[in-house]
């Protein structure tokens, strides 16, 4: 398998759409509006990192990041997600690539760190884990997980940007 990552470009728009939705479309505990989010992210200038995953010239996976508020004033903070893979492409490992591209990116950019909502054991394999002094309202502790780069962990609420709402 060889896959290449790097940032998107305007061509890769229309699919990363169509990969995001395809990616959530049968996931339980998704708002199914995933792709509306990425879409707001990028108009609203706030797709900090946008990576997508290459393979023989086909996008097959995807992720995003985009910064977080946090009610402590802490700054250089930011939340990953989403990140879609093809569903029949899930488990062979490209998610994990983008996961690890990306917060490599994201240091690189001089993040003090990341933010994630999700699936405990599958994060946790990326240094995510509860924080209990940092929340996301209405979320679930062991859902909301953390990752500092080389500072301390923030306390306090974390807020997503409000494209995080967008359901068109």
């Amino acid at each position: 398998m060889s896959i290449t990552i790097r940032s998107e470009t305007v061509e890769d728009i229309d699919t990363i759409t169509q990969l995001t939705t395809a990616a959530f479309e049968h996931e339980e505990h998704s708002s199914h509006t995933e792709q509306f989010i990425v879409s707001a992210l990028r108009r609203c200038g706030q797709l900090t990192v946008s990576l997508v995953a290459v393979e023989h010239g086909e996008i097959i996976g995807h992720v995003a990041i985009s910064p977080v508020r946090i009610s402590s004033g802490a700054t250089g903070w930011f939340g990953l997600g989403p990140i879609s893979v093809w569903p029949e492409r899930q488990g062979q490992g490209i998610g994990s690539g983008l996961m690890k591209a990306a917060l490599d990116e994201l240091q690189r950019l001089g993040g003090a760190g990341c933010v994630v909502l999700g699936e405990p054991g599958y994060y946790g394999r990326f240094g995510f884990q509860a924080h209990p002094e940092l929340e996301l309202p209405g979320v679930p502790q062991e859902y909301f997980q953390v990752q500092a780069f080389a500072c301390e962990l923030p306390t306090g609420s974390v807020q997503y940007h409000e494209a995080f709402d967008a359901i068109e």
